[in-house]
């Protein structure tokens, strides 16, 4: 099993010695902002170092969206760092299921991720695996509850996308991680990539914040973080605070 952590994105490689890791996930650009990513220096440089690569997509976009303004650019965006993912040689590209507003329609929301699809199976697909990832809240979120993505699914299942599933954003949801995994995949038929990251709150508070595996700051026992990871059977990313992903990472090994 692959495990490995989110790193700063100026030195990847650097960052997954200190940690131990041998894979890594970073931004190819700022994280809230629209600019287009350019091609990240040590793109060439992961294969030999035998370092698998995850892209994660900047946070401002949202597929799901009916506002043309956040909706068109975010697809945009997603097709240059699925092309710039490609560049590095990486095994997937993350993007967030999105939401619509208050008193919107969440199946037009759903429609507007078929849309991208469609438009993009036609081009001859997005180069990576596009792996859509839950959230932790809103109520008008595409990924939030196991039904409204199996809505989802139900939408661009046929497109063959990837999921990522976070054990964060899942807990803060309210979902049971015990046996979540045999959940997902009856939804989505397959996990590709786990965020396992703890909780600094309570179980549903709907709240995104994340906390280390190990180190007493979460609220989920790291034995059924490290369970839900043996279960998903796919490589694992820390999405923790810096000073704490070497342990968590030395403790996943240990007990996987």
């Amino acid at each position: 099993m692959q495990i490995g952590a989110h790193v700063r994105d100026d030195d990847p490689l650097s960052a997954a010695r200190e940690r131990g890791a041998d894979a890594v996930q970073f931004f190819l650009s700022d994280p809230q902002g629209w600019k287009k990513p350019e091609r990240h220096p040590q793109a060439d440089d992961f294969g030999p170092a035998g370092i698998t690569v995850f892209i994660h997509s900047p946070y401002v976009v949202n597929v799901a969206s009916l506002n043309n303004r956040i909706r068109i650019p975010s697809r945009k965006i997603v097709l240059q760092h699925a092309e710039g993912a490609a560049e590095v040689g990486a095994k997937g590209l993350i993007v967030h299921g999105g939401h619509v507003r208050r008193g919107e329609d969440p199946a037009a929301g759903l429609a507007n991720w078929r849309k991208m699809f469609e438009r993009q199976a036609e081009q001859g697909g997005f180069g990576v695996p596009l792996l859509v990832e839950n959230t932790a809240g809103g109520d008008g979120a595409m990924t939030r509850e196991l039904d409204m993505l199996a809505r989802l699914w139900d939408e661009i299942g046929e497109f063959d996308p990837g999921f990522c599933l976070d054990t964060c954003h899942a807990f803060a949801a309210g979902w049971d991680l015990d046996g979540v995994v045999d959940k997902v995949r009856a939804v989505t038929g397959r996990i590709d990539l786990v965020h396992l990251n703890n909780s600094r709150d309570e179980f549903g508070s709907g709240r995104d914040r994340h906390a280390n595996v190990v180190g007493g700051q979460g609220t989920i026992e790291p034995a059924l973080l490290a369970e839900v990871a043996r279960a998903a059977g796919a490589p694992v990313v820390v999405e923790t605070p810096a000073e704490g992903q070497a342990a968590d990472i030395e403790y996943l090994r240990g007990v996987l």
